[in-house]
Formats: structure tokens, sequence, C-alpha cells
């Protein structure tokens, strides 16, 4: 019955048409949570009972058949990942949209709520079906809801633009698991991932894992299939940026992971490649993020460094499978979709600052914001503590998901060989790379957005946005803290679900011996946040009977300082800019001043740091294709006697081409 209910939801989405403009938001929020409440007890179901796996089979009347639904503990884990960043997203849209409704029509905002309802529908699907043509189907339909969301301001030609280079992206995913799928029909008579097992044991499990890993992972943004991302995200509402970052990319390595479940040959060059891709992926992403002066172009590339981080502990899991090392996997696994989890709740909630920084300032450029701590400081302390977050710091859930994988790493030191230890020693200095790089990433975004004077009118001007943007932001905060305060009762129930979906070993001294470190790092977490919060209560107090005077940014002593004092985002990063030329390849434009100006006029100085990715795999050929396209163009002459003239040619050349047996 409850399957009937879901789909009696789904196509009552359409009726958002009819709706009246100012309740389309209630009625989509409406149709949002009782879809949630639906899928959250099939979560439950299948949770309840160790390796329970639940079937649905709803009848489909337009379609004169069943279609059958999966939930395993799995699907069950994604479902409730989607289910809670897509409602805090759809929160936050009340506040976010509001200014938009002058200016835009009814149809508009149909076409948006519609689109994220399907977008949410979609990728539940997705984890809950498990036959290659409509799984085809549901992937996509969320490629499509993503791109209507994504152009939600069209009237911008570069938001179209963008859009368009998504949808055409997303269809290059599609065509490799297409392939994928049509070789396990050809070998098995089956299109499924319950097909994947019986061709992996009479075929080459490496050629099929990498054409659906590269699928999967051009929805995932691992590098190098990344390039729509950082375009995507910031071209989209902010809390539509806070969905796809949060839980829709998710749905590649939701994919990666379920063919990895299947896999049973090569599993040592399966895991090394992801690995090794992971790695890349993590340390370029941040690298690049942190020379970008977009604040959701710095998250967006954080997107792909926090995929690096999922993707590495998945690669560790493969490679403990491998190589028989049960700690490694089970440890590697359950970081890795940990780190799932905890991206969704502090990704999103950035983005929702983001969006309450640009709806704010009207800018989304860091170097005409400043001292915005003063001015929102909700949104700033939002904004901190999922810095801390994804920065992997305690007493914060990113913590805990990346001690998981440093203690795999760890734990499988002493019984590796030396090529194992190598592998284990490059890939500990990689995430700490990764870490160290991130800090200092939002150590620069903080610094320069909240803290300091404003750098510009916008940013003197702004001020905190109304409760109902920040309302919505407390649910992933209360989650940020509570795994980083309660982590045990997260790990545990993650342990038991990778040792059932990858027939782990349950280990207990290693599952016993995490648990037990997870529960003394709670407690000092738990310690230090008592700490803190007798200390802020303590200057409450103390400072109610005395008076207390405001004043300017320390200047070392000079009181006419001014915003053109304070480091810039780019001056920031100068130092580092220089260290990693090589890599990120940042340029500058300024005049220079000649030996004989003794009185140098004005100065504009511009830095840029492309992507050099893109630009080798998406722009130059594009750009190409572009000129051919050009050049071919000059046949459009308009005159009719031409296009004849082309026509009589075309049936010449097949004329000549039957006569001469060619055809």
């Amino acid at each position: 019955m409850s399957a009937q209910i879901f789909l009696i939801l789904l196509f009552l989405s359409v009726t958002v048409f009819l709706i009246s403009k100012p309740y389309k938001y209630y009625f989509a929020l409406f149709i949002l949570a009782c879809g949630i409440a639906v899928s959250s007890v099939w979560c439950f179901d299948s949770l309840s009972g160790t390796g329970k796996i639940l079937i649905i089979e709803p009848y489909i009347p337009v379609l004169q058949k069943s279609i059958t639904f999966t939930v395993d503990r799995l699907s069950a884990f994604f479902i409730i990942v989607i289910n809670i960043t897509v409602l805090t997203g759809l929160l936050y849209a009340g506040g976010y949209l509001r200014p938009y409704y002058p200016a835009k029509n009814a149809l508009r905002f149909s076409i948006h709520y519609f689109s994220y309802l399907w977008l949410w529908f979609s990728m539940i699907m997705v984890v809950l079906i498990r036959d290659g043509l409509p799984f085809i189907i549901v992937w996509e339909i969320m490629a499509l809801s993503s791109f209507f969301l994504v152009i939600f301001d069209a009237e911008d030609r570069t938001i179209m633009k963008t859009g368009i280079s998504y949808l055409i992206q997303m269809h290059a995913g599609m065509f490799f698991i297409l392939i994928a799928f049509l070789l396990i029909g050809k070998a098995t008579g089956e299109m499924s991932f319950n097909a994947l097992s019986i061709y992996f044991s009479h075929h080459s499990n490496l050629l099929l894992f990498i054409l659906f890993f590269a699928g999967f992972g051009i929805k995932a943004g691992f590098i190098p299939f990344h390039t729509w991302l950082p375009e995507a995200h910031p071209a989209a509402p902010s809390h539509v940026s806070g969905v796809m970052s949060g839980v829709m990319i998710k749905m590649g390595i939701y994919g990666i992971v379920r063919v990895l479940i299947s896999v049973q040959y090569d599993l040592l060059i399966i895991g090394v490649i992801i690995l090794v891709v992971s790695l890349i992926s993590g340390i370029l992403g941040v690298m690049m993020a942190i020379v970008q002066h977009d604040l959701k172009r710095l998250l967006a590339y954080h997107s792909i460094e926090n995929i690096g981080i999922i993707g590495i502990g998945i690669g560790l899991g493969v490679i403990g499978m491998a190589t028989g090392n049960p700690a490694m996997s089970l440890l590697g696994f359950s970081g890795g979709m940990l780190h799932v989890l905890n991206h969704s709740l502090f990704k999103s909630m950035l983005f929702f600052t983001a969006g309450s920084v640009y709806q704010s300032a009207h800018t989304r450029n860091t170097e005409q914001l400043g001292g915005l701590m003063k001015r929102m400081p909700y949104t700033s302390v939002f904004f901190l503590i999922g810095s801390l977050a994804i920065c992997g710091l305690p007493p914060f859930n990113g913590f805990i998901s990346e001690y998981l994988i440093y203690l795999g790493m760890f734990k499988s030191l002493s019984a590796a060989n030396l090529y194992q230890s190598s592998g284990l020693i490059v890939s500990i200095a990689g995430l700490a790379l990764i870490g160290g790089l991130a800090i200092f990433c939002f150590t620069k975004a903080f610094g320069i957005v909240f803290l300091g004077e404003p750098r510009s009118e916008k940013a003197m001007m702004a001020v905190e946005v109304k409760k109902s943007m920040i309302l919505p932001q407390l649910i992933p905060l209360a989650f940020i803290v509570i795994i980083g305060l309660a982590s045990v009762y997260f790990v545990r129930p993650l342990f038991s679900i990778m040792a059932d979906i990858f027939h782990i070993p349950l280990m207990t001294v290693a599952a016993g011996a995490s648990l037990s470190s997870l529960t003394q790092i709670s407690l000092l977490s738990g310690i230090f946040i008592s700490v803190i919060v007798i200390i802020l209560i303590y200057r409450y107090f103390h400072l109610r009977s005395k008076e207390v005077s405001y004043g300017p940014t320390w200047g070392c002593g000079y009181t006419a300082g001014t915003a053109r004092h304070q480091y810039t985002a780019t001056s920031y990063a100068y130092n580092y800019n220089h260290l990693a030329k090589p890599v990120i390849g940042t340029t500058k434009a300024m005049k220079e001043i000649a030996p004989d100006e003794i009185f140098p006029g004005k100065r504009k100085f511009e830095s840029h740091s492309p992507d050099f990715i893109k630009d080798l795999l998406i722009d130059k050929p594009v750009n190409r294709i572009a000129g051919l396209l050009k050049r071919i163009a000059v046949m459009q002459t308009g005159l009719i006697q031409h296009y004849i003239l082309y026509a009589f040619i075309f049936m010449l050349l097949l004329f000549l081409l039957t006569y001469l047996k060619l055809i």
C-alpha cells in the first residue's frame, strides 16, 4: 500500500502547475514531506533486521505491469541521506526564493518546484531499481530535472550555456552506463544489477567496472570527469546547489558501490584505480578551491575534494578485500560511507550560507566582501561550523569519517608488505595534505568573507537574512554536532551494513577497538564543548555588569586604516599561488610600471586560475568543432539555387557509388 501512496504523490506533483503562485511552495513541501515519510518507513523496515531486503512491487495501470523496488540496507542508507538534505533544501528555499517572486511568473516557479520534486523522486528511484532499462530512465529524469533547476535564472545566457553543458556531460555519463548494461544483457540475457554477479563470474571484471566507473564517475565528479561541477553549482540557486552537492553527486558513489558488491576478480587493480583517482581528485580539488574568488565556485571544488575522500575510503575497502585484510575493508568502506552522510550535511549548510551571503550582499566575489560577522552573526556561525566540519576537525562529524579512514590505513601498516606499505604511506600523506590544504582554504574563505572590514559598499550594506533562511540550517547543524559527539551510534550500524553487503567478517577486535576509541573521542569532545559553553556563560554574566565599547578592527596602532590595508583573497594565497603555479597555472594581468614612470597611474590587477583539465578535455575540442562549423557555414548562402545544387551533387555521388558497387 505504501508504494501506491508513493506513486500517487508522484502524479499529484503535476498539480503544482494548477496551484496559485503564493501556495505552490507549500504544496510542494506537503508532497515532499509525505513522500519522505513513506520512503523513510521502507528504510526502517530494511534496517531493522540484519540482511533484510524489502521487495515492493506496485502495479502501474499506465504500463499495465508491476515495477520492482528493492530496498536493501545500502539503499536504505542512501534514502536517509537523500531525505534529510532534500527536505532541508526545500525548507531553505522558502525564504531564499521569496525575493524572486515579483520578477518571475507563476510558470517559472511551477517548473522549479516540479523539477525539485522529480529530482528527489528520481534519486529515490535510482537507489531502489535494479533493472537496467528503468534505471537508465530514472537516471535520465534525474539529469533533466536537475538541468531545469540549474537554469532557474535562464535569462542569463551564461547560466543557460552552463546548463546545456551540464546536460550534455550527464548524457555522456549515461552513454557509458548504457554500454555497460548492454554488455551485461548480451552476455546474460538480463540487463540488471542482479545479473552482474553472473557476468563477473565468466568475463573480465576490470573492463565492465571501468565503463561503470566512467559513467558514475561523471555524476560523482571524480577528476577528470569533474568539468561540469564547478560550473553548474555556482549557476544554480543555492538550495539547489546544496542538494546537488550534498546528495545528487552521491548517486555516482551509490552506483560505484552497487557494482563493487558483485565484483569477483581484479579486485586489487580496481581498488588501486579507485584509490589513485580519488587521491588525485582530493588533492587537485582542494588545490583549485584555494584560488577561487567566487564563494560558491570555491565550495564546488571542495565537493570534488570530498568525493576524493569518499573514494579513498572505498578504494581502501576494495584493496582490503583483495589482500584479505578485513579490518582495512571494514574501516575503509565505513569511513567512506559515513563521509557520504557527513558531506551531505556540512556541504549543504555551507551552500545555504553562501546563498544567504549572496542574497544579503548581492555578490559572491570574496574580494568584495569582508566584515560580515558583525552584520550576519548567525550566518557566520553556520559557515564557521561548516568550515570546521569540512576540514575534518573535532568535535564535528567530518573528523569521525576521516578518522575511520586513517585508522584503516594505520592498522594495516604492520601486516603489509613493502609495496602495500608504500601505497598506504602515500595514501596517508595524500589524505593529510588534503586536510591541511582544506584548513588553509577555509581559513582564507572565512577570514576574507566574515572578518575584518567591508571591502565594498555591498558588504557594508549587508544585513542578516530572515529566520526562514536561518532556521532550516539548524537541521544539518544538529546532525553535524550529534555525529561528532555520539559517533558510536552512527558508526556501529555502518559497520553492520558494510559487513553485510560486502560479506566482511565483523571482527570483534577491529570493530570493538575502533568503537572504543570513538567513545573516548566523543567523551573528550563533550568535555571540550562543555568548557567552551562554560567560558561563554561566564563571559556573558561577567560583561553584563560592565560597560562594553566597540571600535574599529585593530590596525597595529594606525587608527585610520581602511579595507585596502587588509589581506585580499589573492594576497592571502600569494605564496601558495607561487608554489602551486606549475599545477594550477595561475595567470596574472597588470600593466607594468615603467622605469621612468615617476608618478604611476591607476593600475588594475587580475589573476585567473583556469581548470587545465576542462580546457584540455572540453574547451579546446568544443572550440575546434565550433571553428569547423563556422567554416562549413559558408555554404549557407540563402540562395535556393545553391541548395538545389547541393541536392543534385548528393544524388550524383550516390549514383556514382552505386555504379561502382561501393554501396
